[in-house]
């Protein structure tokens, strides 16, 4: 069938007219459900935890501090330049690197890496996601080369879900060349629908919200 055929059946079953200017788009619709804190950080625990993923509720910077010790103990860590690490002292844990400025180096750092540590931009109380804004304090290949990520989250990001994020960054493209959600453990069934985990990043991730 010739392509105007086609497409003046388009327009006839949209009511429309050759040349006539399509509709203004409807408006966005974001609806924010009314959720208290400690909700929303319930919820994400318990979404995390359905993914595998590894969590803790920290009422303390010692707490994040001791966690972090525990977990990172005899490893090669990277960690990113967020203030909330520096605050908790992980950066200065005897196996800790930090404060990578160079890209290469980094790089280098982040594939020799047991653990990589970030905290997080935002948190989604009903996916367990974790939002990272990339930037010079949130470089993503922390998040996404090592094999295990740690990331520590003040209570206060904890969001509903993707409505209230857009609110607050209606144009993420404005503020970041990434934004990256990360949902759970690296994983994937693309080959005979079997579950592998770690192939596309990290095979564990461990979220203490503090």
């Amino acid at each position: 069938m010739p392509r105007e055929k086609i497409l003046h059946k388009v327009r006839t079953a949209l009511g429309r007219s050759s040349g006539q200017p399509p509709a203004a788009p409807p408006p966005v619709r974001l609806r924010i459900p009314d959720v208290p804190l400690d909700a929303r950080i319930e919820s994400f625990i318990c979404a995390l935890n359905k993914l595998n993923g590894k969590t803790c509720v920290a009422h303390s910077p010692q707490e994040v501090l001791d966690y972090a010790a525990q977990l990172c103990e005899g490893k090669r860590v990277v960690a990113s330049n967020s203030p909330v690490l520096r605050e908790c002292g992980i950066v200065e844990l005897p196996n800790v690197r930090s404060n990578y400025t160079d890209a290469d180096k980094l790089r280098e750092a982040c594939a020799a890496a047991d653990i990589g540590i970030t905290s997080a931009d935002y948190a989604l109380g009903d996916t367990g996601s974790l939002v990272i804004i990339a930037s010079p304090r949130e470089a993503r290949l922390i998040s996404l080369l090592p094999p295990v990520h740690l990331a520590i989250v003040p209570r206060s990001r904890i969001l509903t879900g993707l409505d209230e994020l857009f609110t607050l960054l209606p144009n993420p493209a404005e503020q970041t060349s990434s934004m990256v959600l990360i949902t759970g453990p690296s994983r994937t069934a693309d080959i005979e629908q079997i579950l592998v985990r770690g192939v596309h990043g990290p095979r564990e991730i461990h979220v203490v919200v503090l």
